[in-house]
């Protein structure tokens, strides 16, 4: 895959964004499905957007002044635009990041535009390559998802030299 342009979108908050591509994606999945079928489609969608996500959180790093957990803890506004995500953090430290996602409107967008099995895929998917480039040395780990049919979404960074 090529090296993204520095990215200029986030102004509108990434919830908007994700409701673009949505709209764009879920047609163009059920082409492609239908003519090579699901899984395989599906795996190479999964696959382009781990390394989009890599590549922007590579950008995401260069953007800040530092690539820690305090600096990656204030890059979450985007994420946040527009009350995207009602979030409870638990824990901010230099060493975790902790916090619950109480209320997804990506999930809720997904589930509007009668795609929910797609959310996870084109938006959640996201989040373990999007910290491994902003940092490898930061672990996330989560369990469970709003998406996935949760009731909340758990998410521990952990920093790991």
């Amino acid at each position: 895959m090529s090296t993204l342009p520095p990215d200029s979108l986030n102004s509108i908050g990434v919830l908007t964004r994700r409701e673009v591509e949505a709209r764009l994606l879920i047609p163009l999945i059920e082409a492609l499905s239908a003519r090579f079928g699901q899984p395989a489609v599906l795996e190479t969608i999964r696959q382009s957007i781990v390394d989009i996500a890599r590549q922007q959180g590579q950008q995401l790093a260069e953007s800040c002044p530092a690539n820690d957990l305090l600096h990656f803890a204030h890059a979450l506004d985007a994420w946040k635009k527009g009350d995207a995500m009602d979030i409870q953090v638990l824990e901010q430290t230099e060493q975790r990041f902790t916090f619950e996602v109480r209320r997804c409107r990506y999930a809720e967008m997904y589930q509007a535009l009668g795609a929910p099995e797609l959310g996870n895929l084109l938006s959640c998917s996201r989040d373990f390559a999007l910290i491994e480039g902003f940092n490898p040395s930061i672990r996330l780990t989560r369990t469970h998802t709003i998406m996935e049919g949760a009731d909340t979404c758990d998410f521990r960074y952990e920093w790991q030299p």
